[in-house]
């Protein structure tokens, strides 16, 4: 480390660590101020972290290195936090950006006769902000499109739920567009249900999709085939007038697989082939 470099550690590391989150805090936006103690316990754990990468002798101009570990990590604690609350990855950028104006003042009471010293410390220590303002936005992405799968795979699951309609007749009523991910969510929690509940019957509704293409038609065909290989049968409702016009446009072939028109027509007629017969009292 040259004798430029100490007098910048040298200067940030006798800065008082109340002082920095105060006047960081003090930097921000009024509308993200009135966080108070939570933005202030945030800013804390990274002055704590930034203080002591810089006496563990780590680079101004990026983070990495084993001397940066600790404030890489309290960095994508708050990003996975802010994420998780809704917050957006500017406000989160704006936070860390902030942290320039208690440093560039300890900068200028430690080189306050020395421009030339100041100017290099400004520009060093502006470098370190940014690196620590980016990894935090990327974290944020990061956390935030983690945070969008797993929403997308639990609404998956709550769009195709598996419904004992009666005994030994299973339902599943599909709603949306049918893709390859989709398909193979229905299909395993279908055959697991199958298997839990002893079900001969299934009902695959598909009153729910809004068109029916070649590829729509594939992906019902392996539905149907997978469950009769457990030793089950499967009935396809809700065949509207225009998917079944579309599905003869197409060509496809659905022979040998029961279908009809509405979910309560292919009921009665799983219960029917339950041996149970429904009577209505005079």
């Amino acid at each position: 480390m040259n004798t430029q470099s100490q007098a910048i550690v040298d200067a940030l590391s006798s800065s008082s660590e109340d002082q920095l989150v105060e006047q960081w805090h003090g930097a921000l936006p009024p509308r993200m101020q009135g966080a108070g103690q939570s933005s202030r316990t945030e800013a804390r754990e990274i002055v704590q972290a930034l203080l002591e990468g810089v006496r563990a002798g780590g680079s101004l101009e990026n983070l990495d290195g084993a001397a940066w570990a600790r404030l890489r990590q309290s960095l994508e604690a708050l990003s996975r936090s802010r994420a998780a609350k809704g917050e957006s990855a500017g406000d989160t950028s704006i936070f860390a950006l902030a942290l320039k104006r208690p440093l560039f003042s300890a900068l200028q009471q430690a080189f306050s006769n020395d421009p030339a010293g100041l100017a290099s410390g400004l520009w060093n220590v502006t470098s370190l902000v940014d690196s620590v303002a980016q990894h935090t936005v990327t974290t944020f992405q990061l956390s935030r499109e983690e945070i969008i799968r797993r929403q997308q795979e639990e609404l998956l699951e709550l769009s195709t739920p598996v419904v004992k309609l009666w005994e030994g007749v299973l339902a599943v009523p599909m709603i949306g567009v049918l893709d390859s991910s989709r398909t193979q969510l229905v299909m395993e929690t279908l055959l697991q249900s199958i298997v839990d509940t002893g079900s001969a019957l299934a009902i695959v509704d598909i009153t729910g999709v809004p068109t029916v293409d070649t590829l729509v038609a594939q992906h019902l065909l392996k539905t149907v085939t997978a469950i009769r290989l457990m030793g089950a049968d499967c009935i396809i409702s809700g065949i509207r007038p225009q998917i079944a016009q579309t599905i003869v446009h197409l060509g496809i072939d659905l022979q040998g697989i029961t279908t009809k028109a509405s979910l309560a027509d292919a009921l009665a007629l799983a219960l029917t082939r339950s041996g149970w017969r429904i009577t209505r009292e005079a």
